[in-house]
């Protein structure tokens, strides 16, 4: 056989290898299996009751009301953090008012009521009006719940004390003034963890 030939042979005899090789890759065994998968994400519910805290009327410098209401954790998911956001407007009844009642109505947050001389902390609603959510879960939610925050069906109770400071000097701007308080309280997570 000359060169020529024994090289056609050898070319054909690669391009048959290749071509059973190339044939034999889609001749295998094969099996398959479906997984169905769920991420349902956890609800936060966080509840206070009653949701009306005060209604006061004929209030004088002086005077002091204690309310109770509870903060109750509803959701799937534990509470992290409680932030408490204030606002309030206020109704000046003569339009001589040269400073803000907020300044004269104190706030105690109390541990209980069983308790009340354990005051967890005391501002005045002017100073809660300007301070940030997170300073305030820092100074009243923090020490209530601690690290373990509100788990999920855990129901807190909380007690506040306002009181009208009588500061003993002219407070006749005040006649008939009202103060209108809205609390929001927000919940949030706790940290994420890998489960």
């Amino acid at each position: 056989m000359n060169i020529k030939k024994q090289l056609s042979v050898g070319l054909m005899s690669a391009l048959l290898g290749v071509t059973l090789i190339g044939g034999g890759t889609y001749a295998y065994f094969s099996d398959s299996v479906e997984t169905n998968n769920t991420f349902a994400a956890g609800t936060l519910d966080l509840s206070v009751n009653p949701t009306q805290i005060i209604e006061v009327d004929n209030m004088k410098p002086g005077d002091s009301f204690i309310r109770d209401f509870e903060i109750q954790n509803n959701g799937t998911l534990d509470i992290g953090k409680v932030l408490l956001e204030t606002a309030y407007t206020v109704n000046d009844a003569k339009g001589d008012n040269t400073e803000d009642i907020g300044k004269y109505i104190e706030v105690e947050f109390l541990y209980n009521a069983d308790k009340l001389d354990e005051v967890i902390y005391e501002t005045t609603l002017d100073k809660l009006q300007n301070m940030k959510p997170e300073a305030v879960n820092e100074h009243i939610f923090y020490p209530m719940f601690g690290e373990k925050g509100l788990p999920v069906g855990a129901t807190d109770d909380l007690v506040v004390k306002f009181n009208f400071i009588d500061n003993e000097k002219d407070q006749n701007e005040f006649q008939g003034d009202s103060l209108n308080l809205t609390w929001t309280f927000n919940a949030q997570q706790t940290a994420g963890e890998q489960r």
